[in-house]
C-alpha cells in the first residue's frame, strides 16, 4: 500500500515538471526568436530602409502620374452633330482625338463616330478597340435591342432600363457584357426621333472615362 502510495505521489509531481519544462522551451524559443530578429533588424536595418524608401517612391510616382494624366484630360474637347439628326452633343477629354463620319437623310449611319487617346486607329479593323464609339443609325430602338435578345437570354449580357442625366425625358437601355463576340463592354441605346443613338466601349480601361466623364456629358435635342 505504501508503495502505490509512492507512485502516486511521484505521477503527480511529473505533471509540473513536464509543464515547467514546457514551458522552458517555449520562452528559449522565444527569446531565440527575438534576439535573431534584433540581430537581423541591427545587421540590415539600411538596407530594409533603402527598400522601404524605394518602394514608398515608387508608389508616389505612380500616384503622381495617375493624377497628372487625369488633370490633362481637361479642359474637355466638344463634337456636336448636325441639328438635322438631333444635334449629339459629346464631350471628351482634351488627350484624345476624333473620327467621324456625318451622312445624309439617305444614310443608313448618319452619324458614325470613333474617339481614341493620341490618335484615332485603323477604323476598319474590326478587332480594334476604340475608347467611344457613337453611332445614330437608321433601325428602330426596338430594332437594335432586340439584337442584344440572344446574349440577354444566354446570360452573356445583362440589360437594364437608362436615362442620360442631361437627357432624362428619354428612356432607353444600357447593354452590359459580351457586346460582340471578341469583347466585353457597355452599349447605351436610346431612341432618337425615327433613329437609335449607341454609344458604346468595348476595353475595361476606358470604362472609368465612359461612366465619369462620356455619359454625363452627352446631351441631344429630342
Amino acid at each position: 500500500m505504501k508503495s502505490l502510495n509512492e507512485r502516486g505521489a511521484i505521477n503527480v509531481l511529473m505533471v509540473p515538471l513536464i509543464l515547467v519544462i514546457v514551458f522552458f522551451l517555449a520562452a528559449a524559443g522565444f527569446g531565440y526568436w527575438a534576439f535573431a530578429s534584433r540581430e537581423d533588424y541591427k545587421n540590415n536595418s539600411d538596407a530594409k530602409v533603402a527598400v522601404a524608401v524605394t518602394a514608398a517612391e515608387k508608389r508616389t510616382q505612380a500616384a503622381d502620374a495617375k493624377s497628372f494624366a487625369e488633370e490633362a484630360k481637361n479642359p474637355l474637347k466638344s463634337y456636336v452633330g448636325p441639328s438635322a439628326f438631333g444635334a449629339i452633343s459629346v464631350q471628351y477629354p482634351k488627350t484624345w482625338s476624333s473620327y467621324v463620319v456625318e451622312g445624309d437623310d439617305n444614310s443608313s449611319t448618319p452619324v458614325d463616330a470613333y474617339f481614341h487617346p493620341d490618335f484615332v486607329p485603323n477604323v476598319a479593323d474590326q478587332d480594334q478597340s476604340f475608347s467611344l464609339r457613337i453611332q445614330l443609325v437608321s433601325q428602330s430602338y426596338d430594332q437594335v435591342l432586340n439584337s442584344f435578345n440572344s446574349s440577354a437570354k444566354s446570360g452573356r449580357v445583362t440589360v437594364a432600363p437608362y436615362k442620360l442625366p442631361k437627357v432624362p425625358t428619354v428612356v432607353g437601355s444600357i447593354v452590359q457584357g459580351q457586346i460582340s463576340p471578341n469583347k466585353q463592354g457597355t452599349v447605351v441605346i436610346l431612341p432618337l426621333r425615327n433613329m437609335t443613338l449607341k454609344m458604346w466601349v468595348d476595353a475595361s480601361q476606358f470604362t472609368p472615362d465612359y461612366n465619369n466623364i462620356i455619359l454625363p456629358n452627352i446631351s441631344f435635342t429630342p
